[in-house]
């Protein structure tokens, strides 16, 4: 027999009973027992099935939810990122900030600009500039996004990092696992150029993956280069 006052409460409070999933399968469960098993409860297949619908609806939920952090989390890395490569006044120190305070903002390990053009790369002008600057003969872009497979490129690549990754990345090569590539155009009559993010992750950077805000900050950031060239 019930307590007399427990037997109160729940009369006084029959809503307690109903908002404790674990109290209602017991009762339940109770009920199907007295039935005994030569009887199909059909209410309490029904309840099961709404009880599996609802769990699934939970993870949807919660899934949705992680989702619009995770992307309002980028967003606003994106956006600080952008603010810090609007900074600098000269070329040299917008590099300097992209491979450095951008670079720890983005969370990636390595940054490069690679510049396609015939002008030789040991210049001491271009070698002042550090390692963040690469410079390739024309068509080096088109064939590292390629994977010099004969294919449409794409503005933004994800994906692990080739084997002729090595010169690109110079004294990291070897630890850079993922990387990003996103083509950039400087213009009517300019050779193309490629902005690269290296992380030592392996799943840092997967084809799986949204691209949307990094098409958005090479946007931005060949943008600015245009300003820098001209």
């Amino acid at each position: 027999m019930i307590d007399p006052d427990t037997r109160d409460r729940l009369i006084s409070a029959p809503e307690s009973i109903l908002e404790d999933r674990d109290l209602m399968d017991a009762l339940i469960g109770a009920n199907e027992r007295q039935m005994g098993s030569n009887i199909v409860d059909l209410r309490g297949i029904a309840m099961e099935r709404l009880e599996s619908r609802l769990d699934r609806l939970e993870d949807t939920h919660r899934t949705v939810i992680a989702a619009a952090y995770e992307n309002l989390a980028g967003t606003n890395q994106v956006h600080r990122a952008i603010l810090q490569m609007l900074d600098p006044l000269s070329f040299e120190d917008f590099l300097k900030t992209v491979a450095a305070e951008v670079a720890a903002t983005l969370r990636v390990d390595c940054v490069r600009l690679v510049l396609e053009t015939v002008q030789d790369d040991h210049d001491p002008a271009l070698r002042r500039l550090g390692d963040v600057l690469y410079i390739g003969a024309p068509g080096f872009v088109g064939t590292y996004l390629s994977g010099r497979r004969n294919i449409s490129v794409r503005p933004v690549v994800l994906r692990q990092v080739q084997p002729e990754s090595d010169a690109l990345y110079g004294d990291k090569a070897g630890y850079i696992r993922s990387e990003a590539l996103m083509k950039l155009d400087f213009g009517t009559g300019r050779l193309p150029g490629m902005l690269v993010l290296g992380a030592e992750d392996p799943h840092q950077f997967k084809s799986t993956h949204g691209t949307d805000l990094l098409a958005f900050f090479a946007a931005v950031f060949e943008r600015t280069m245009r300003r820098w060239l001209s």
